[in-house]
């Protein structure tokens, strides 16, 4: 399942691990990784502790500044 044609600016502000590692070409752990060590902060939602990342978080890794911000 991978996310062909994207627009940056049509993501939703909150992204999943797979989302983002589908945006960013790397496995869901590098993600999760990537958290633990503070390169992409999760925000944590519900009782299981899902991690969303922030679009915001996400364009800056790959060096795109958002107009937004």
């Amino acid at each position: 399942m991978a996310i062909q044609n994207i627009s940056l600016n049509d993501l939703p502000d909150l992204l999943t691990v797979r989302e983002v590692a589908q945006i960013l070409r790397v496995s869901p752990l590098t993600i999760k990784r990537w958290g633990k060590r503070g390169k992409l902060p999760a925000i944590r939602i519900n009782s299981r502790g899902d991690r969303r990342y922030k679009k915001e978080a996400v364009l800056w890794l790959l060096g795109i500044q958002s107009k937004e911000v």
